[in-house]
This record gives structure tokens, sequence and C-alpha cells, in this order.
């Protein structure tokens, strides 16, 4: 699941807007604009539905082409890591070339990688397919808002399209739990890929035919960053996931940490270099700035856990088909739309930023200490039901603060990099918490069974929000009145 930033101001300026010639305009001249914007509405719906459409189907995915249990946390990783790690560098793409054609250019790669994903005879290749999403996704993505500001006009007009922006984003990845787990069920795991692809195409037909083109603006890309970047987020998953299966002594996992060790040395010194860098290194130079940062890695780490071993357990353990695991995870997504609706309008501006992400991180932590008392013959009501809902209630009232905060505090000609900042640190906090708490799963459950290591991996996995909830307790603010920077707003979910 990623957090989509409402108030970026994107890269590509002026943007050009959508007017009438005239107030008596007819609906028919209307009717291009209003459907340019559902093709940014379902580009927004189809990358957050696949960040949960695949975790229902994972249990069929590993039967039928025979993953091992640590190599099917890369179906999740893998998308993860390359969105992640090149969306810091694609919105630059878009003011480049223009945000229509990269979007109409991401989707067509998400199209290709679906259908390659949907016809995989091999997890190598599933994986593969995966990351190509992942890239596809991270091009199109910086898009959307672009193009939605691109195509609307100040005042009433935005806000309903923002409105209904949040309604596709928000409610994304409810429709990927149930939507996954009824493809699985009525038609295999394959269609939780192939669904992608009519839709797809209809996205780019839409956008070629009803979006209007944004502004090239020259920019000088920050290659080496992104690529050195990418390299140590990849590294380091690796090497997580491989000291689950081969031990911590092994050649290839001690490798692959130096690998990423000394990939984040050379960030450093190819960012103090570059005079556009993907990564603000300013952003981490005081605590007060870099503490909602590390706290939207620290966050998906746990949730991103949390998605995928109750999962695991649901099916596993409690026996439940893939659309009963999509119902049962419902409550966590209807909490979190419900508190994310509520908390900016009547919490937020009375207690502040600081105040309500202490609370969100706590009930985070309580959540998942709540799951890891799970066990063999807990049930649905037993062990799930009264967590998933503190998860979700949770999750409303953190990100909000988080992405607020980290938003607030970068300069007006630097938000956009701040926005692709803040959904790269979520997206490698997600594929590292996957992986390390695969780790924990994989060894406990050979000595205890699949039941104790999955609750052994959500009780552990509490200390990423733990740690995070340390760090925003000291060095947390509340945004003034004035909004004390560039940027606000919340976010719509995990991405």
């Amino acid at each position: 699941m990623s957090t989509t930033e409402l108030n970026e101001n994107p890269p590509t300026s002026p943007l050009p807007a959508v007017t009438t010639s005239a107030p008596r305009a007819s609906r028919a001249s209307l009717r291009g604009p209003a459907l340019g914007l559902v093709v940014v509405f379902i580009t927004q719906l189809m990358l957050v539905v696949d960040a949960s459409i695949v975790n229902v189907a994972l249990p069929d995915i590993q039967n039928e082409l025979h993953f091992s249990p640590t190599d099917l946390s890369w179906v999740v990783t893998a998308y993860a890591l390359a969105f992640g790690g090149l969306i810091l560098l694609s919105g630059k793409i878009g003011s480049i070339v223009g945000a229509r054609l990269a979007l109409i250019v991401g989707v067509g790669v998400f199209i290709v990688a679906s259908a390659l994903g949907g016809f995989a005879p091999s997890p190598e290749i599933l994986v593969a397919a995966r990351i190509l999403q992942g890239i596809g996704a991270a091009i199109a993505a910086p898009s959307t808002l672009v193009l939605l500001v691109a195509n609307t006009t100040e005042g009433a007009n935005r806000a309903r399209a923002m409105s209904l922006f949040v309604l596709a984003a928000g409610s994304g990845g409810a429709i990927g739990l149930i939507l996954g787990g009824i493809l699985t069920t009525s038609f295999g795991w394959e269609w939780v890929m192939f669904v992608n692809v009519p839709i797809g195409i209809l996205i780019i037909a839409g956008a070629a035919l009803f979006l209007t083109e944004t502004k090239r603006v020259p920019a000088k890309l920050d290659l080496g960053g992104a690529a050195v970047s990418t390299i140590g987020m990849v590294a380091l998953v690796y090497a997580f996931t491989r000291a689950a299966s081969h031990g911590w002594t092994d050649v290839q996992s001690i490798a692959s940490f130096v690998i990423a060790a000394a990939s984040l040395v050379g960030l450093i010194f190819i960012e103090r270099k570059h005079s556009s860098p993907v990564v603000q290194l300013h952003f981490f130079s005081r605590m007060r700035t870099a503490a909602p940062l590390l706290g939207m890695l620290l966050v998906p780490a746990g949730m991103f856990g949390f998605f995928y071993f109750v999962t695991l357990f649901t099916q596993k353990v409690l026996g439940f088909d893939p659309l009963g695991t999509g119902l049962a995870l419902l409550p966590f997504v209807g909490a979190m739309l419900i508190t994310n609706e509520l908390a900016p309008r009547y919490l937020l501006p009375r207690v502040g930023e600081k105040v309500v992400g202490v609370l969100g991180l706590s009930g985070m932590v309580v959540g998942l200490i709540w799951l890891g008392q799970m066990s063999a013959s807990s049930t649905f009501l037993s062990g799930i039901l009264g967590p998933a809902i503190v998860l979700g209630i949770s999750a409303g009232l953190t990100f909000a603060p988080l992405t607020s905060i980290a938003m607030a505090q970068a300069p007006s000609d630097e938000v956009s990099a701040a926005s692709s900042l803040v959904q790269g640190m979520q997206q490698l906090g997600g594929s590292v918490g996957v992986a390390v708490l695969t780790t924990v799963f994989i060894a406990v459950t050979a000595t205890s069974g699949e039941a104790r290591g999955i609750s052994t991996s959500l009780l552990l996995g509490a200390a990423f929000p733990a740690a995070a909830l340390v760090l925003f307790a000291i060095w947390g603010r509340r945004i003034p009145a004035d909004g004390g920077g560039s940027g606000s707003g919340g976010p719509l979910g995990m991405h």
C-alpha cells in the first residue's frame, strides 16, 4: 500500500487549465475534460489496487508456482522496490517529456508486465513481471496529480476533482482486497494480473483523447543517484531474504549487506555533487526534518508485514479462501477510511499533528502486539477482528500527520522532490519490513510451526512503529496555522 500527497506542487509549470469559451457552454463541451478526469481517477485506482490485490492470492501463487516461503515475499517486495526506487526519478522524467506522455508510457509498461505476470510459468518470471509493473507504476504515478491540476480550473471545479481523487485512492485498498479474492476464487490467481490489461488499454486511449498535455520543462536527470539508491534497496532486501534461508554467515548474504552499505555511501557522495539530486540530503541534516521521513520508512515496515502475514494466517491456518481473506481485512480498511476522513476535519485542527501522530503510532504498536498473541486455535473473531480495527484507526491517524509535516517543512521549490521521497521511503520501508519479518517467520516456523511463526513475526513487527513513535514523540511538531512551509495535507493511504 502507498501515500499520495494532495498538495504537491507539480514540477511542470505553468500548467494548462481547461476552460470553457462562454458561461453557456454546453454539456458536450465539458465532456472531454470530464472524461479526462475519469482517466486520471481510474489510473490512480488501478495503481493503488495493484498494491493490495496480489496479497490475497499469495497462497495460491505459492502452491501453483512452487515458491519457497522465503522467495514468496518477493512477489510483494519486487513491485515495491521498483516503484520506490524509480519514483524518485520519474517525476522529473514527466516534467521533461510531459505528464500525459509519461502516464501513457508508464501504463503501457504496466500492461505488458501484467500480461507477462499472468502467463508466468515460474517464480522467476513472476518476480520479473512484478519488477516491470513497479517500473511502469513509478513512471505513471507522479503524473496523475499533475494532470488533474492541468485539466481542471481553480476553485470548485478542482475541489470536486480532488475529492474524487481522494475517493479513488482511499478506496483502492479495499477494492483490491475484495477484487483479488473474487478473481482468485473464481478464475485463478493469474487474473489478479490479467485484470490490468483491459483497464490499462482504456486508460491509454482515454489519455490520448481527453487529457491536455502539460508544458515540457528541461531538467537534469540524476541517473547515478537513482541507480545507486535502487541497487542499495534491492541489495538490502535480498540480504535479509537470503539470510532467512541460508543463514547470517552465508557469503552472498554478507556481500549483499556490504553492497547495500556501499550504495548508501555512494548515494551520499553523488547527491552532494549533483545540481538536481533525487534525494535532497538536507532533509536528513537535522532530526527535526528527518524524523517524519524516517517514520514513513518505519510505519510501512510494520503495516506491510500486517497484510502479508494476516493473509497467510487466514488462508493457511484458518482455512479461508482468497475471497474470505479479502472480506476478513475489510474491518481494517473501513476503520482506516473513516478515520482518515474524520481526523483531518475534527481532530487535527484541535490538537495538532504531533498529538494525533503519537496516538496513531501508539495504536499501531498495540494492534500489532495484540495480533502477536494469535495461535493455531485462534479464530477470526478472537484473533484478528479487534486488532484489525485498532490498526485501521491507527493508520488513519498516523499517515496524515507524518506526511503533512514532511511536506510542510519542504521549501516551495522542493515540494515535488519531498513528495517523491515520502513515497520512496514508504515503499522501501514496506519492502525491508516484509524481508526482515520473513527471516523471523522462517526461523520460528522451523521449530514451532506456521501459526507461531506468523504470530511471532507480527509481534516483532511492532518494533517498527514503536521506533517511529519514539522519533515522532521527541522530534515531531505541530504545523503552524499558516502552514509553516510550502505544502501540507493528508495522504490517502498506503500505496
